[in-house]
């Protein structure tokens, strides 16, 4: 469990997997994905996510705003299914519900995340990517000191036909994390 100055990152609990799936059944919060989800498919995502931190001791944290969950803010390691020039790696990454958006906690949230990854557990590096047309994200990865990475674009696997397929990629090191700190 971690605190930032207005938020908390901690385990997953039963008690979100309600909201969680309101979350992501909403077209405006996934409208830089490749569909909403279902109750079952949000579901499924918390007992992945849940079993991510068992076997890396890091993962997606469930985020709390003055005791409400507001989403998911943290760390993942890209699986066999993702491939790109630059995978496997870490990623930094995040995604909250409509309400929790304008108030600086991705940002704040994935602060923290990043601190984690580079303090607690000696990442190297730090990715993170977002479609094309999401600037609200690309502005995240700005704002967390992370530098565009132009040669590492891609076209996200296993998307055909989405037109959000073609994604941005940002990244940070632990040298460039100490001096930005």
């Amino acid at each position: 469990m971690y605190r930032t100055e207005r938020l908390l990152l901690r385990q997953w609990n039963d008690d979100d997997i309600e909201p969680f799936a309101v979350m992501c059944a909403d077209p405006e919060v996934m409208r830089h994905f490749p569909a909403t989800m279902t109750r079952d498919e949000s579901s499924a995502m918390v007992d992945a996510i849940r079993e991510r931190f068992a076997t890396q001791g890091f993962g997606l944290w469930a985020v709390e705003h003055d005791g409400r969950f507001i989403g998911y803010v943290g760390l993942n390691s890209t699986g066999p299914g993702f491939v790109t020039s630059f995978s496997p790696c870490r990623e930094v990454g995040w995604r909250l519900a409509r309400e929790a958006w304008g108030h600086g906690f991705a940002t704040e949230a994935a602060r923290e995340a990043l601190r984690v990854g580079f303090e607690e557990h000696s990442i190297d590096t730090i990715y993170s990517w977002t479609s094309r047309t999401n600037l609200r994200s690309e502005k995240v990865m700005q704002r967390l000191g992370m530098t565009r990475q132009v040669d590492l674009d891609f076209v996200h696997p296993a998307t055909p036909g989405w037109d959000g397929a073609e994604h941005v990629v940002y990244s940070l090191t632990a040298g460039q994390w100490s001096g930005y700190r």
